[in-house]
């Protein structure tokens, strides 16, 4: 049996297809199982104990070749990952993407069954006209994982018990141990790890109040750690002011391997919607996240043991990358959110850690 998933990003749509990855090799354990992703996920799933193969689309160096002028370069870039697609004939394709992006990639790849959802499916952009197994759409409202785990029970998959088994290996976990005690983190020492920035403008919180709910956990006794991107260090330094080195910051110094590991040291991550936020949850940290314009039910953090935080605005959710409500404040989804409730939220689930009440999944 031989078997091809297409996710092809983001970080979190990758992370929610994992549990379908593991419940793909419990049904066929002697199968080959092969992962087409785009590059800035693909550390997620290589050297995944469930997968044979991973094939990585390197998207974002295709497009820079051809605005560069580099024509002739991009379709090398191109051909040699087509090459290596078409070196086997699947038995089975998965179209988890349900986008044009991800169906183009499931026509030019050789199989006998390509599957995914069937028409009805919001935003697919037609992708189910390059499929022969169409699966009936399902409701978006339905998280985001689920959808994923549907799709295979469709196919006749019994079991959809939900394990990620994030592929993070002792040197990642070595990595970030020694990234923490280099910042002055003690062996085993609690601390909340925050995660403070996302792609969307109306995602983000009021960034002065990231600095205050950092001050009021470090005057509680807790070690506060700030972890983001290097393009993410501008926008927390506006955040973190003058707070100074008693909040550690890794932003820009971790993988996203070593990123899981130092949140599965963490006792709770606070986050935005953002990957991340999935990392934390996946590494079976619980998560206090920020939800405004976005559906906690179809995009929160999967699992027990996490608290969403929204505003409850009539206009939320928007699902849109810019505010629009004209009989509001802008981004009261978010504006509306207090440091109180994100310190209670965090202080509850410390204590539940600390009394070994905390569930991690």
């Amino acid at each position: 049996m031989k078997i091809l998933i297409v996710k092809l990003s983001a970080i979190g749509d990758v992370i929610h297809t994992l549990p379908a990855l593991t419940a793909l090799r419990r049904h066929y354990p002697d199968a080959r199982i092969d992962w087409l992703v785009e590059e800035g996920a693909a550390d997620l799933v290589e050297g995944h104990a469930a997968l044979s193969r991973t094939l990585v689309w390197r998207r974002r160096e295709f497009v820079d070749r051809l605005k560069a002028g580099g024509f002739a370069s991009a379709v090398r870039l191109f051909s040699n990952l087509l090459r290596q697609l078409r070196d086997t004939r699947y038995d089975l394709i998965l179209d988890f993407q349900a986008l044009l992006k991800s169906s183009l990639w499931v026509f030019l790849a050789k199989g006998r069954r390509k599957a995914g959802f069937g028409p009805g499916m919001e935003h697919s952009e037609k992708s189910h006209l390059f499929l022969n197994e169409r699966i009936p759409a399902v409701s978006m409202e339905v998280h985001a994982l689920d959808r994923g785990l549907t799709l295979l029970k469709a196919l006749g998959l019994p079991d959809m018990t939900v394990r990620y088994d994030l592929p993070i290996a002792a040197e990642e976990e070595e990595a970030a141990q020694q990234l923490l005690a280099s910042k002055g983190l003690r062996p085993a020492q609690p601390f909340v790890a925050i995660n403070p920035v996302a792609k969307w403008p109306t995602k983000l919180w009021v960034p002065e109040r990231f600095r205050a709910l950092a001050e009021r956990l470090l005057k509680n006794g807790l070690q506060v750690v700030f972890t983001g991107s290097k393009e993410d260090q501008p926008l927390i330094d506006e955040m973190l002011g003058g707070l100074g080195p008693s909040v550690l910051r890794l932003d820009g110094q971790t993988t996203l391997k070593v990123l899981a590991a130092v949140y599965r040291f963490a006792t709770v991550v606070v986050s935005t919607d953002t990957g991340p936020m999935h990392l934390a949850a996946a590494a079976g940290t619980p998560v206090v996240a920020l939800f405004g314009p976005t559906a906690p039910w179809r995009t929160g953090p999967y699992g027990k043991g996490h608290v969403v935080l929204r505003a409850g605005v009539p206009c939320s959710p928007c699902l849109s990358r810019s505010c629009k409500t004209s009989d509001l404040e802008p981004m009261a989804c978010m504006t509306r959110i207090t440091v109180e409730q994100a310190a209670e939220a965090v202080g509850r689930l410390v204590a539940q850690s600390q009394s070994g009440a905390g569930q991690r999944d």
